[in-house]
C-alpha cells in the first residue's frame, strides 16, 4: 500500500473571529480561503479564542466537512493553536509540560497516517523574563520533537516559530541582530534542530533565497516593500521531507487583501 499525497498550509490567523470576519472585502477572510484551499491539513496560530469560540468561528467549514481539534489559550485573548484536517483525527495531544501544556501553544494530531503539529512559539523580548520563557518552551519542544523522531512515523511540525533562522529568512537582519526573532541562541537552536534530522522543507524547495517570506509588519509599508520575516516553519522528518513536491508562501496580492499579517505557507508531499 503506497503513500497518498498530502498538503499542509499553516498560517498564524492574528485572531481567528477577526480573520472570519474578512478584514477587507466580502470574498476575503479565512472561511472564503477554506472553500478554496487544496489542503487536506492546516495549522491555525493564534486563535485567541476558546475551543467553543472557535468551533463557532469555523462552523460553516465544519459544515463542509472539516474536522477539527484545539488548543486553547490560559489566558483569555492570546495564544491558542488549532488543526483543521479533512480526514479524520485520530488522536490529539498537547505538550506534556507543567508549564506550557495549558498555554495554548502546541497540538500534537494523528491524521492522514502522518502526526501534525501546530505550534506558536512565544515572541519573546531579549534580555527580559519573556525571553527566559521562550527558551524554556524551545527547550521543551526540542524534547519532544526528540521523542517523535524516535518513533520512526512521519510527523511534520508547523507554526510560528518567532525565529528567522539565517540571513535569507528576514530582510532586514542587519537591523535584528539583538532583537528576539534573531539572536544567535536561537538561530542555533534551529540549527541543532535540523541536525538531528529535521527537514525545513520549505527551505530544501526554495535554496539561497531571500525568503520567501511569510510574515510582514501591519506598520508603514513592510508589505509593500516585502520587508519580512520568514518565520512560518514545516520541519518534518526526512522520509516525509523527501516526498515535500512543493512549497509556495500564498501572500495576498495587496496590502488591502490581507486577512492576517501573516500569509498561508502551504507544502505539497507526493
Amino acid at each position: 500500500m503506497g503513500v497518498s499525497p498530502l498538503t499542509v498550509t499553516t498560517i498564524n490567523v492574528n485572531g481567528i473571529r477577526a480573520a472570519v470576519k474578512q478584514r477587507s472585502t466580502d470574498n476575503l477572510g479565512l472561511l472564503p480561503w477554506l472553500k478554496e484551499t487544496t489542503a487536506d491539513v492546516v495549522c491555525l496560530q493564534e486563535v485567541r479564542a476558546d475551543d467553543e469560540q472557535l468551533a463557532d468561528a469555523l462552523a460553516p467549514a465544519l459544515a463542509d466537512g472539516w474536522n477539527l481539534a484545539s488548543a486553547e489559550p490560559h489566558v483569555k485573548g492570546r495564544n491558542g493553536v488549532a488543526v483543521l484536517s479533512r480526514h479524520p483525527i485520530d488522536a490529539s495531544r498537547r505538550l506534556v509540560s507543567d508549564e506550557f501544556a495549558a498555554h495554548g501553544r502546541y497540538l500534537e494530531v494523528d491524521t492522514a497516517d502522518v502526526t501534525v503539529v501546530s505550534m506558536y512559539v512565544p515572541t519573546g523580548e531579549a534580555e527580559t523574563d519573556r525571553q527566559l520563557e521562550k527558551e524554556r518552551f524551545m527547550a521543551t519542544v526540542a524534547a519532544r520533537m526528540a521523542e517523535l523522531r524516535r518513533k520512526r512515523r512521519d510527523a511534520v511540525v508547523c507554526g510560528d516559530w518567532n525565529i528567522a533562522h539565517t540571513e535569507n529568512d528576514i530582510k532586514n537582519w542587519k537591523g535584528n541582530l539583538k532583537k528576539s526573532g534573531f539572536l544567535p541562541s536561537e538561530r542555533q537552536w534551529l540549527t541543532d534542530l535540523l541536525a538531528t534530522g529535521w527537514v525545513d522543507v520549505v527551505r530544501q524547495l526554495h535554496p539561497d533565497v531571500a525568503g520567501p517570506y511569510s510574515w510582514w509588519s501591519w506598520r508603514g509599508k513592510a508589505f509593500d516593500n516585502d520587508a519580512g520575516w520568514r518565520i512560518d516553519y514545516h520541519l518534518a522528518t526526512p522520509k516525509l521531507a523527501q516526498r515535500a513536491i512543493a512549497a509556495r508562501v500564498e501572500r495576498a496580492e495587496a496590502y488591502a487583501l490581507r486577512w492576517s499579517d501573516h500569509s498561508p505557507v502551504t507544502v505539497q508531499f507526493g
